[in-house]
């Protein structure tokens, strides 16, 4: 298998949990912190698509998402959406893996992961 691509944030403790897990089963990995290295719009795009839209993508139970003003809670295009997690990374669902045949997945569980990484 290629190597996982790891998204999120370094001091998320479900983003440590997947980190722990892949190294503990010998799964190779970067990690990308996107508050260090934001995601280029259309990479975001691509992802929400891949998993089925924005809303996948986008944390909603998030305190960062609580927090936005109500009219910042619904983008009407692919360009709003960009300009939101552009703004707010935080607002992306932890971690993000992308697999080497290009599968994304968000969010984390050991079951999940035993799963997309047999």
């Amino acid at each position: 298998m290629e190597e996982v691509r790891l998204y999120g944030l370094k001091k998320c403790s479900t983003c440590l949990k997947a980190r722990n897990w892949l190294e503990q089963r010998g799964v190779e990995f970067s990690f990308t912190d996107y508050r260090d290295h934001p995601i280029a719009g259309m990479q975001l795009a691509a992802w929400a698509e891949k998993l089925g839209g924005w809303e996948k993508l986008v944390n909603r139970a998030s305190m960062t998402w609580r927090q936005l003003p109500d009219i910042r809670k619904s983008p009407s295009d692919d360009g709003q959406w960009q300009t939101l997690i552009a703004e707010f990374p935080a607002l992306i669902r932890r971690p993000l893996a992308v697999t080497g045949d290009g599968d994304v997945s968000v969010g984390f569980s050991e079951k999940k992961y035993s799963e997309l990484f047999a």
